[in-house]
């Protein structure tokens, strides 16, 4: 007779918790690991782990998977990448509580902060809710092939409170803050993980008006903030663009101190800024030594767009040719874009400066600076433009670049570019790494990666559809820095940023660990054959909506509370993924 449901034998056991690896067996019942180490007895189902790398399930803890929640039930490609939960409503956009009437306001925002198009959301979202405790109910309902947990956004609490005044970003009244933080509560007891908001210029909705969340005063957020201390649980999430560091880290630091609650907030190396990471890190450092509860969120690699004649962007999308033609089916716009008259007409328009307004589009998606005149800026810098391999080289050296490969060919960055993007049936893409890249290389990133006071995030999956893929960061972590990087870091404490690391930073305290009692979510994975392959454009979004996608080899098998979801990247149909709701952990 089988003792146990699942028993992997003989793997390498990188545990959750960052230490040394072991060589062990893991015994699962009933959803939760029952035994590691070695175990005797059997399985009903025995996994050969022998040569490969045992860990818990990754916790991603910052996506923007709101809608896609409520429509879809494998949510690849999150699951793809050996994700078992991810944590959504960040950055203080989302859909819940909500009106009926301010509906259209929502879709608005998410569609300019996170582009995510209009009619997928309009087709896609059910709208079966308007408290945020209906939303949670809403989602209960629901099944799916990992677990997914939702923290109350800022934006749409402000707009289901104040209205049209929230828009304008006007300062809630006293009663609008009462409202609020009694709302907050609500949510917080109804399950959510907690609260997110956004202070930054960048976060717009599609007709250009500002997030309603911009210009909340301190007074606002820390009433929201001390509901939750009244709640006894929640974190707190936080994006602002820290151009006056000792102001804007000043408040995160008196709603820290005043609440209690642990707050993070989005930690970049920005292009126009590259040092100012540092002291936001020194001061996040300081307030952990004073006893505060305040870390930064950070990435791996470079927060970078992708480009491309099918995405929303490429090197000539404000040129007047290109845009008497962007909107064609792709097939009809590629066969344009082959006529050599074309061609030579757009590289030609590729040359004239961006007006202002263009400008400020090409700063939000490139995160640099442009300067007021215009006089010579583009999209994007053709010396950190390369392009996207197989598999994808997340940190490009120079002479990789569009600007170096031109020159070796003999042909101007624009014509090159244009040419690349051509191939593959106009399916080749590019890559511009932003943020975290400011150096041509990841070593800031590495820096934030191994501070005690930092956390795994930022993959914004779900989001920026036709712009970004960065929900693969994962596997990149386990690729780049825990194998493949002269200066990376061990393995172990790799595993332990993906897991538990993540995962009890925002209160997941049953998972992100192997060892007895806890969940089995699990991962076997092939470390040597794991490899990343270049995104690719999928049309399978309601109303026939595109995004980017990415898939992975070498992920053996993943396990979501003791049940395979996935065998060698193929989906079982199984779904036993839920709801998590916070204060009904089953540890």
């Amino acid at each position: 007779m089988a003792q146990y449901d699942i028993l992997i034998r003989g793997g390498l056991v990188a545990d959750g918790r960052g230490g040394d690896l072991i060589e062990a067996d893991v015994a699962v019942t009933d959803g939760k690991i029952a035994a590691l180490g070695k175990v005797m007895g059997r399985g009903r189902e025995e996994i050969d782990a022998r040569g490969l790398l045992v860990t818990p399930g990754f916790v991603d803890i910052h996506t923007h998977l709101d809608g896609h929640v409520t429509w879809a039930n494998h949510l690849d490609p999150t699951t793809r990448h050996g994700i078992t939960t991810a944590l959504f409503g960040n950055c203080g956009v989302g859909f819940a509580p909500c009106r009926p009437e301010d509906q259209d306001r929502l879709v608005r925002l998410m569609e300019g902060v996170e582009d995510i198009p209009e009619p997928v959301l309009t087709d896609g979202l059910p709208w079966n809710w308007q408290s945020f405790p209906d939303f949670l109910d809403s989602l209960e309902r629901r099944h799916y092939d990992m677990d997914i947990a939702a923290q109350l956004p800022h934006a749409p609490l402000r707009v289901f409170v104040m209205g049209e005044r929230a828009a304008r970003l006007e300062p809630a009244n006293p009663e609008d803050m009462s409202k609020m933080a009694r709302l907050a509560k609500e949510a917080i007891l109804a399950g959510a993980f907690g609260f997110s908001t956004s202070r930054s210029i960048n976060h717009r909705a599609s007709d250009g008006t500002h997030t309603p969340t911009l210009e909340a005063t301190e007074a606002e957020l820390t009433a929201i903030a001390m509901a939750l201390k009244d709640a006894g649980r929640g974190v707190i999430q936080m994006i602002t663009d820290f151009e006056d560091l000792d102001a804007d880290f000043g408040l995160i630091r008196r709603i820290s101190e005043r609440s209690g609650r642990p707050l993070s907030m989005t930690l970049l190396q920005m292009p126009h800024a590259p040092e100012r990471w540092k002291g936001i890190l020194s001061r996040i450092e300081e307030a952990n030594r004073d006893g505060l509860s305040i870390r930064g969120q950070v990435c791996g690699r470079a927060v970078g767009g992708i480009l491309g004649f099918e995405l929303t962007f490429n090197p000539y999308s404000f040129c007047p040719t290109y845009q008497e033609i962007a909107d064609l089916p792709f097939s009809k716009k590629l066969a344009r874009l082959r006529d050599p008259e074309i061609r030579r007409r757009i590289i030609e328009e590729a040359e004239v400066p961006l007006d202002q307004r263009k400008a400020e589009i090409a700063r939000a998606f490139a995160s640099r600076t442009v300067d007021s005149k215009s006089t010579a800026r583009k999209l994007v810098d053709y010396g950190v433009l390369f392009p996207l391999t197989d598999p994808p080289d997340y940190e490009p050296t120079p002479d990789k670049s569009v600007r170096s490969l031109a020159a070796r060919a003999g042909k101007s960055a624009h014509e090159l570019a244009y040419d690349l993007m051509l191939e593959n049936d106009g399916r080749t893409l590019l890559y511009n790494p932003g943020a975290n890249f400011a150096s041509g290389n990841l070593d800031a990133a590495g820096v934030m990666l191994k501070h005690e006071n930092t956390v795994l995030g930022l993959s914004d999956s779900g989001a920026h559809c036709s712009m970004i893929c960065d929900v693969s960061f994962t596997t990149f972590m386990m690729t780049h820095w825990a194998r493949d990087r002269k200066n990376g870091l061990p393995l172990g404490e790799v595993v332990r940023a993906l897991t538990s690391g993540t995962a009890h930073a925002v209160g997941l305290t049953d998972r992100g660990v192997l060892a007895p009692g806890y969940r089995a979510d699990i991962n076997v994975i092939d470390l040597d054959r794991l490899k990343l392959h270049p995104p690719k454009v999928v049309y399978d979004l309601p109303s026939g909506g595109k995004r980017l996608t990415q898939e992975a080899d070498g992920y053996v098998m993943n396990i979501l509370h003791g049940v395979p979801t996935y065998r060698e990247g193929t989906p079982t149909g199984a779904l036993p993924g839920r709801l998590v709701r916070s204060g009904c952990l089953e540890r």
